[in-house]
């Protein structure tokens, strides 16, 4: 891999775009969906609203035309929200080059159809080679050169292998991991569980009442992973635990912003649904929920997660219908 088109220019976008430009031998196109806001990145060099601070080196080259950002690459990377993952990508409809890999970087689950990114990039693109990649990994600290550690997830270990080989650096160290499934869920679930710690934070509940959530809310996490196949190892690594805790302890954290705020009555959803960078969690949570639901599958952190934004529940009845359940002996068993 040596020519990277990065199909979305939000914050995650523009950041594995600069690491890419940094590494030698790299060519790297950076595609906006907006040509104002390629023009922007342009003029600037530098994403002001979703990375500012970080300037864009001179070795990406940006652009708002589809075909100028692939003509050439062997390597796509979608970064482009879940939410919106479908319909953005309808102009790459039929020219992804047989065999030429995907790296998904995007976390969450559709909403009408429960497709994870990877199933979405598969239908969309024709993709038969994608590999997830994630784990706790916020844009601004990639961006800057922090260390970070991520996983590449795909069935055939040899292309996981290939994108460890050409995204890792000594600042961006890469796993690899053949349970694609549990990482993309892992990657979607955290951040309803994130939704959840931040409401803690905005009631000012403290660390032992977040501690317990995030506890809890790892084993509904594994649990319903393994209902749907997924290993129950895999959310005990980078792409489950690791990235829950920067998602729900970083003030960095979109979707612990989301649960504080509503908490503490700053913002309302719709506010928090009209800013630039995404809180996937709040669209996960409606897909999530509706799911379990059809299982008869009990997920009770999910489930108040989505009456707080789609029922209209009060943060603090919900938490105190969570500590109100009947008592029972822990168990901790993901699968």
């Amino acid at each position: 891999m040596q020519t990277f088109a990065v199909l979305g220019a939000g914050a995650w976008g523009t950041a594995l775009a600069c690491h890419l430009a940094a590494r030698p031998g790299h060519a790297v196109r950076l595609w906006a969906a907006r040509a104002g806001s390629a023009d922007d990145l342009l003029t600037h060099r530098e994403n002001r609203r979703q990375l500012p601070g970080v300037p864009i080196p001179a070795g990406v080259h940006i652009t708002a035309d589809p075909r100028e950002a692939i003509a050439g690459a062997d390597c796509w990377v979608t970064a482009i929200p879940c939410a919106f993952l479908r319909q953005t990508l309808a102009p790459f409809r039929g020219h992804l080059p047989a065999g030429c890999p995907v790296v998904s970087v995007t976390k969450g689950i559709e909403l009408d159809t429960f497709e994870r990114p990877s199933q979405i990039l598969r239908e969309v693109l024709g993709a038969e080679n994608v590999v997830a990649l994630s784990g706790p990994s916020h844009a601004e600290e990639v961006a800057r050169g922090r260390p970070t550690s991520l996983v590449a997830a795909c069935a055939l270990g040899a292309n996981a292998a290939a994108v460890q080989a050409s995204f890792g650096s000594p600042r961006l160290r890469i796993y690899t991991n053949l349970d694609i499934l549990g990482v993309e869920l892992a990657g979607a679930l955290k951040n309803v569980i994130a939704i959840a710690a931040g409401v803690s934070d905005g009631l000012g509940f403290g660390d032992n009442a977040k501690s317990a959530l995030l506890t809890r809310g790892l084993v509904e996490m594994g649990r319903f992973g393994a209902l749907l196949g997924a290993e129950p190892g895999t959310f005990t690594g980078l792409a489950g635990l690791g990235d829950l805790v920067t998602t729900c302890f970083s003030p960095h954290g979109r979707n612990r912003r989301v649960g504080a705020e509503l908490a503490a009555g700053t913002a309302t959803l719709a506010e928090v649904l009209a800013r630039p960078q995404v809180a996937e969690g709040v669209y996960t949570a409606k897909s999530v929920y509706h799911r379990v639901t059809a299982m008869g599958v009990e997920l009770p952190i999910v489930a108040g997660v989505y009456e707080v934004l789609y029922e209209g529940k009060s943060p603090r009845d919900a938490v105190r219908e969570l500590l109100a359940r009947a008592t029972c002996g822990e168990s901790t068993f993901l699968g």
